[in-house]
């Protein structure tokens, strides 16, 4: 399980989730249903990357 160390940073990897840029915004999608969950001008912590 991902921890926030309180530091700017994350601890271990979000699981069951991933995301991707598409134009100037990163997207984070669910890989259970492929929803998209939200998006952000930077990327997410601790969310892998789709390729």
């Amino acid at each position: 399980m991902a921890k926030n160390t309180g530091r700017g940073y994350r601890v271990g990897a979000v699981k069951g989730r991933s995301e991707f840029k598409s134009g100037n915004t990163w997207f984070k999608r669910n890989t259970a249903n492929g929803q998209i969950m939200n998006g952000s001008s930077q990327q997410h912590k601790g969310v892998r990357n789709e390729k």
